[in-house]
């Protein structure tokens, strides 16, 4: 007769036949789970998260003694390339426990005859994504499906957190737990700064508070940036980064396998290419990931990857979370991480597992960058790490989830409207937005109730609400999901072999014959067809580069903070880090020449050149803030004195030109400029509004519904899905201006393309800050990185590096003269 500690007895004699010790954390979630708890297990990367939560409803099930079917425990991963290895982990620990669960994956890369008998029965665990989770809700015998689950652990939370996806999975979740009661539910997370929030939303509101459990101490971690031997005075972004190839081959070659990290797929293809030509003998040892990959060519990267046969992985974010890789022993992360969060999640896929030490070099890409490496650290150390705001009250998510529901076993709105209420994201939803739902998915709306393809949903006379034809339903099923981006093209060989996907938009730049790079190759463009580029090995230099959506990340509070501490160290004399140091001609020059921020200090430069008048203002806010206060602040001006401006932005401030003279402006004027009243009004007067509320229409038409992006082959270009939404936006607009989702699509570039919040602080910051204002004969270090962002984006390739070029030897002319006479 089975007793009640049957189970973790044998869960701890598997770990001593392996000659493991379970950790603290570990058994204090197991035996959480078995009282029935739900709740967060935060630890870092590599610490045994993944066990902690599998061998609590495993430690039960040991105990039956029968054998167990349908579906048990659902396992919730953020990205499809983790499931496999996922499902390996968990499959491998039941089957050396001797327990006859079979652990199976249903995500859009599972097959169809898979997907069909899983459609008729799930097995005992199923590790699955938001989106799949949600397609499974959408069939009828749904409740039949779930109806024995004990669990549901999701992993790598964070990552789900703060984005649309997390507001369909707790959808998702509220649906569960209202036909499972007291349902077990338990996050993963490894990074993140807001845990108790984190916690709140996972387990919905009015929920029995759950536990928080941490693993027992921090991972050894190094830090270290890769300083170059010179240092240009007068840095710009991207320069720096490729000129210290040698220095990142001599790390590479001290460590079996590494990891070589890029923030976006266009530089990954750049560093693949410079070290595969560099280093001819690696051929055979080196590889590329990231997300536009076909997908077979990147998991033979991964198998390999995970037997040891690669020195060096060239990735981005795509080989970030939860990929078990052991053999990896070193990390490189190429250009600033913008975020303390990111950097530590990447530089612990080395040292992947318990007790070991993890160890990352940082590679700038232009000096000031040695700079937020030093901050990083800092940071990490002194236990400061990004939050991650979850969202709320998104109408298109929610009209998708009611859809979903429909075309499953139906719903009633008295229960629908319970089961949103319950979560976090609709807490504060009313009734009155639930009936606007209701009829968004029935009739359309008062404006489109005349169009049959928008009445998807009816309700039948008992009142519940269905879907009732196949063809919507099975149309419905192809669009579920929140992932937005631009029209993805496939880019083939002529001769057939499929390399991955690449923006429809950089391909409709190209003509045929043009050379660009892709998955590490130089291809020749021969022509497009069907939303497929066909292309063919090219002979000569490539001339293109692709640059994929999603590429800027903005610099983090957390870290722009700890930039700015360490700049204010630096006025008083004082270099403690090396990287700091390295970098201390760039910094001695501009305070020589101007000044440097502080925390209670923002910087204001004024100088002229052939242009006109340039104006830099330094918040060190990230690039989404900046682009809004460039935005306000030539608004204002204009207000003043008729100019017109130009703008740049980067990281770290703004620059604001004028071919007309502007006039002086002393303390007063600024303060009048940087006000945070009337904020809201001036920026919707300043920008295009409308016409980045029509763009951002574009996605949630397609999460609502309004638009369907096609079938399989045949979908519909970017440019169609933007003049088909656009046509809805304007008709909406003029019809319906009070509709919710026109409403939302102006909130959402308000909250998420601009950063209106951090906008808003950085203006009330800059009320209590101390301004320093300075005229200057030439560009600081600071200003010219701003300076040659607009070149960049104005100038030819050609013709920008050779002015950039010019300036610098003349401004290294006049610092020299400078420093003469100082």
């Amino acid at each position: 007769m089975s007793t009640a500690a049957d189970g973790l007895e044998q869960i701890e004699a598997w770990f001593a036949g392996l000659g493991w010790q379970p950790a603290g954390f570990q058994r204090q979630a197991w035996q959480a789970f078995r009282a029935g708890r739900s709740g967060l297990i935060h630890a870092s990367t590599g610490s045994g998260k993944t066990l902690a939560a599998w061998l609590g409803p495993v430690s039960l099930a040991l105990e039956q003694e029968r054998v167990q079917t349908g579906l048990r425990v659902l396992w919730i991963t953020p990205l499809r390339a983790l499931a496999s290895d996922t499902a390996g982990h968990l499959q491998g620990a039941v089957d050396s426990l001797g327990l006859d669960w079979k652990v199976e994956i249903r995500t859009g890369d599972t097959s169809a005859s898979v997907r069909a008998r899983q459609q008729r029965k799930l097995p005992q665990a199923l590790v699955t994504t938001p989106e799949s989770l949600s397609v499974l809700l959408s069939y009828r015998n749904a409740e039949e499906q779930f109806a024995g689950l004990d669990a549901v652990i999701v992993d790598e939370w964070h990552e789900l957190l703060g984005s649309k996806r997390g507001v369909q999975l707790q959808l998702c979740l509220a649906w569960l737990r209202a036909r499972r009661a007291n349902l077990p539910v338990w996050g993963l997370s490894a990074t993140l700064g807001n845990l108790d929030e984190a916690l709140a939303v996972l387990l919905g509101e009015g929920a029995t508070p759950g536990e928080r459990i941490a693993g027992e101490q921090g991972k050894e971690l190094t830090v270290r940036g890769l300083c170059p031997p010179s240092i240009d005075r007068f840095p710009w972004a991207g320069h720096l980064g490729l000129s210290q190839l040698e220095g990142v081959l001599t790390y590479l070659e001290q460590a079996e396998t590494s990891l070589l990290f890029t923030n976006t797929r266009s530089q990954a293809e750049l560093w693949f290419e410079a070290i595969a030509r560099t280093r001819m003998d690696w051929i055979t040892e080196i590889g590329l990931h990231h997300g536009s990959i076909d997908r077979g060519l990147r998991k033979r990267l991964e198998d390999g990857l995970r037997e040891g046969r690669f020195r060096c992985v060239v990735c981005t974010s795509s080989l970030d979370l939860g990929v078990d890789f052991s053999p990896v022993d070193r990390v490189v992360q190429v250009g600033s991480p913008k975020g303390i969060a990111r950097l530590m999640q990447r530089a612990g896929r080395s040292g992947h597992r318990p007790g070991a030490a993890s160890e990352i070099l940082c590679v700038p890409s232009h000096a000031f960058e040695l700079v937020e490496i030093a901050a990083a650290r800092r940071a990490w150390n002194a236990g400061r790490v990004e939050s991650r705001r979850p969202l709320r009250l998104c109408l298109d998510v929610l009209a998708q989830h009611l859809v979903s529901l429909a075309a499953g076993p139906g719903f009633r709105a008295e229960a629908a409207l319970a089961e949103a209420q319950s979560t976090y994201a609709f807490a504060d939803l009313t009734a009155e937005m639930f009936e606007w739902c209701l009829v968004f998915i029935t009739r359309g709306g008062p404006v489109l109730e005349h169009y049959p393809q928008f009445q998807r949903v009816v309700q039948t006379e008992d009142g519940l609400y269905r879907v009732e034809d196949v063809g919507i339903a099975r149309r419905h099923r192809m669009a579920i999901g929140t992932i937005t981006s631009d029209a993805q093209m496939q880019v083939r060989f002529m001769k057939g072999a499929s390399l991955g996907t690449i923006e429809e938009n950089f391909i409709a730049r190209l003509n045929p014959g043009d050379v660009f790079l892709f998955s590490g190759r130089a291809l020749e463009l021969i022509r497009v067809r069907d939303l497929i580029a066909y292309v063919r090995p090219a002979t000569s230099r490539r001339s293109h580069v692709p640059r994929w959506y999603g590429g800027r990340l903005p610099l983090s509070s957390e870290l722009a903070d700890s930039v700015l501490q360490i700049l204010q160290e630096v006025e008083t004399g004082l270099y403690t880090d090396t990287e700091v140091s390295a970098v201390a001609p760039v910094l001695e020059l501009q305070k020589l020449q101007s000044a440097l921020p502080a925390p209670d200090r923002l910087l204001i430069e004024r100088c002229r050149s052939r242009e006109g008048e340039h104006l830099f203002v330094y918040p060190f806010a990230g690039r989404l803030a900046h682009e809004g206060l460039a935005a306000v602040l030539a608004w204002r001006l204009g207000q003043r004195v008729p100019a017109t401006f130009a703008l740049s932005v980067n990281d770290y401030g703004l620059e604001l030109l004028s071919s007309a003279r502007l006039p002086e402006l002393d303390e007063n004027d600024w303060r009048a400029l940087l006000a945070p009243e009337q904020l809201l009004d001036d920026v919707l007067a300043a920008l295009n509004a409308s016409e980045l509320a029509r763009r951002q229409f574009r996605d949630i038409a397609r999460i609502s519904g309004l638009v369907f992006q096609g079938y399989p082959g045949r979908s519909k270009t970017d440019r169609q899905l933007q003049a088909s939404t656009g046509l809805l936006y304007d008709t909406l607009q003029r019809y319906d201006p009070q509709h919710r989702l026109l409403d939302q699509a102006r909130r959402e570039v308000l909250e998420e393309q601009l950063d209106i919040r951090r906008l808003r602080e950085v203006l009330e910051h800059a009320a209590a800050q101390q301004l320093r204002v300075m005229s200057l004969e030439r560009f600081s270090p600071l200003g010219f990185p701003l300076w040659v962002e607009r070149q960049r984006s104005r100038l030819s390739t050609e013709d920008w590096r050779q002015r950039v070029q010019r300036m610098l030897e003349s401004l290294e002319r006049n610092a020299s003269k400078r420093r003469k006479r100082a």
